[in-house]
């Protein structure tokens, strides 16, 4: 897997300032939230400087990268998708796919907006096509594939919002057809892919800026009914309409059935070769003939297959010959990999490396300090100087811009959230100084978009349903007697089922997992104890996956000053924490952590 260097990144600094005179705002009955447009008045305050800028690509640049992908996959002569080897001992290909619709009928990009067509090369230049799915503004997820081996902030290009492919004019020019281009700064596929298998077959691209089309929601590992034998289902791609020409890419954009088959039917058409559940295949049988037959083809893969709404599958292989008799098209099944899907969708931090950062305030002068996670260690890498005045901050990236924001209340109990470093923080509740618990776990509601979870002064818990955009839905209440713990933490998934979690402490510091369910009544399973923090533990901060495995972790610091991560294993029975370890002493010096 080939990842950015972050020596093409420079500084930017957020302002954080303690307004001098609140905005007046609109409070939502009997919670105390507010909730406005406006931006707060800065005075003299805490600043959080040193946030890191992606460099976008020029749009001359992703241009001659897209036409010169294509060009030179014309060019190729390429053998059409191979199905996976039959020897374990086959080698990895380090090279790009030949990737894998034929019958189907044309669409447009507003039937399915989040459509996203992937144009890059190898290192020796042979350029290629696939499929992809926006799951969020700057995420796409695609097949493995079409990532592994490709150094995609070199080479690749992300077009969306439109249903053609780039086409050349007679004067030499290309009409890309209203496409937004982009570049794909961060690349991920599944670290047990395997070229000889096509296993684990999955990958996520993060682009160097937002789009702004509507994402398609990712299925839950629970939809089970979605994977039923005949469910309706359909798949989309400008993948090749022959199965024996090979430059046959469709120039519009195409949908076709592929309902949902049955595991037998699979490994009745493609024996070991179909991996049962990390596979599933879809669409009618292939009667050997293009003109009778509707099955993706090459230049489909790493696109999506939908059912009821919801990406349930990534195109991924088939026969070599695509219209071959009884041999269905394959995809990576969602549902195994949602977890992890999700883990690098939400996976903004402070330094833009992608793992989870720690932000430590100083007793003794206020200064607040940024350490970034070097997997088993931490580096402290900024000062950000005075921050006095702030009672509790939460890292969240609650615009999904792939920057981490941060959410702060300051000692009158009004809560701002700093999220660009060329505007003032906004204003986001007012007088919670009396709440015991402020957090932004993730996404409890099953829509993706990162939540607010709050336990007030009365003990009550509710949930804020986050609008993806920095603002939130009126509150649901979720529970009462939360009054009982001294401690809610949560940010990201324990549990490894792509929901987020949290984690509660109560008296003599039984610690329980509240597991999220994905929904806004019933937002948690029934607790279970998952440790003891006791006496000698008097700091539990959550900030996200901080040794890169896509779990959640939990820092604890012990009361000599200690600091221990508790990494997350992802399962979701039994204990939810690998053996701890050590991250340092002399902690006892920060009284804020964040």
């Amino acid at each position: 897997m080939q990842i950015r260097t972050r020596g093409g990144r420079h500084k930017r600094r957020i302002r954080i300032a303690v307004p001098a005179v609140a905005a007046v705002v609109a409070a939502l009955v009997g919670t105390g939230l507010a909730m406005s447009g406006s931006q707060a008045a800065e005075t003299e305050g805490p600043q959080l400087g040193s946030r890191q800028q992606i460099d976008p690509l020029s749009q001359q640049e992703l241009r001659s990268r897209t036409i010169e992908a294509m060009k030179a996959d014309k060019a190729s002569k390429r053998t059409l998708v191979q199905q996976p080897s039959s020897s374990s001992s086959s080698s990895e290909t380090t090279s790009a796919p030949s990737a894998r619709i034929i019958g189907g009928s044309t669409t447009t990009i507003s039937a399915a907006p989040w459509m996203a067509q992937l144009h890059f090369a190898d290192s020796l230049g042979n350029g290629y096509f696939c499929g992809g799915v926006v799951v969020a503004p700057t995420k796409v997820a695609t097949a493995a594939h079409c990532v592994k081996g490709i150094k995609w902030y070199e080479t690749g290009t992300v077009i969306t919002g439109t249903d053609q492919l780039p086409t050349e004019l007679s004067d030499g020019s290309w009409d890309f057809h209203g496409g937004v281009l982009r570049g794909a700064y961060r690349q991920w596929n599944h670290p047990a892919y395997s070229a000889a298998t096509i296993d684990n077959d999955v990958a996520v691209l993060t682009l160097t800026s937002p789009v702004s089309v509507k994402p398609l929601p990712i299925m839950q590992n629970t939809d089970t009914a979605l994977y039923t034998p005949g469910t309706d289902a359909k798949v989309y791609g400008w993948g090749r309409t022959s199965s024996t020409v090979t430059n046959s890419a469709s120039q519009t954009l195409k949908v076709a059935d592929a309902d949902i088959n049955s595991n037998s039917a699979c490994q009745t058409a493609y024996g070991s070769s179909y991996i049962v559940g990390h596979m599933i295949c879809a669409g009618a049988a292939p009667t050997g003939d293009d003109s009778t037959s509707e099955t993706t083809c090459n230049g489909d893969s790493g696109g999506p297959l939908v059912a009821g709404g919801k990406l349930v599958g990534l195109v991924s292989w088939g026969d070599q010959n695509c219209s071959a008799v009884g041999k269905y098209g394959v995809y990576a099944k969602v549902s195994t990999y949602s977890a992890p899907i999700r883990a690098r969708i939400n996976d903004a931090n402070w330094s833009g490396d992608h793992t989870a950062d720690l932000l430590a305030r100083r007793a003794s002068d206020s200064t607040l300090f940024g350490w970034t996670s070097k997997v088993t260690s931490l580096t402290r890498q900024y000062n950000h100087g005075y921050f006095g005045g702030v009672t509790l901050m939460v890292q969240a990236d609650l615009n999904r811009d792939d920057y981490q924001d941060l959410l702060y209340r300051l000692s009158n109990g009004d809560v701002y959230w700093a999220y660009d470093p060329d505007l003032a923080p906004k204003l986001i509740a007012k007088g919670w100084g009396a709440h015991k618990q402020i957090l932004v776990p993730g996404d409890l509601t099953g829509d993706d978009l990162p939540d607010m979870m709050t336990v007030n002064s009365s003990g009550n818990a509710y949930l804020y349903p986050g609008k993806g955009t920095g603002a939130f839905a009126a509150p649901v209440l979720i529970g009462a007697g939360w009054g009982q713990y001294g401690i809610v933490r949560g940010h990201g998934d324990f549990t490894g089922d792509g929901r987020a979690d949290i984690l509660a402490r109560g008296a003599g510091g039984a610690t329980y997992l509240y597991t999220g369910t994905g929904k806004a009544t019933g937002t948690f399973a029934a607790r279970r104890l998952v440790g003891t923090f006791g006496s000698s533990f008097n700091a539990l901060v959550t900030t996200g996956d901080v040794n890169s495995d896509g779990n959640a972790d939990l820092f604890v610091r012990d009361t000599t000053g200690k600091l221990w991560l508790y990494p997350g294993n992802g399962k979701s029975t039994g204990g939810i924490f690998a053996t701890r370890v050590a991250f340092g002493t002399g902690w006892q010096a920060y009284n804020l952590f964040g």
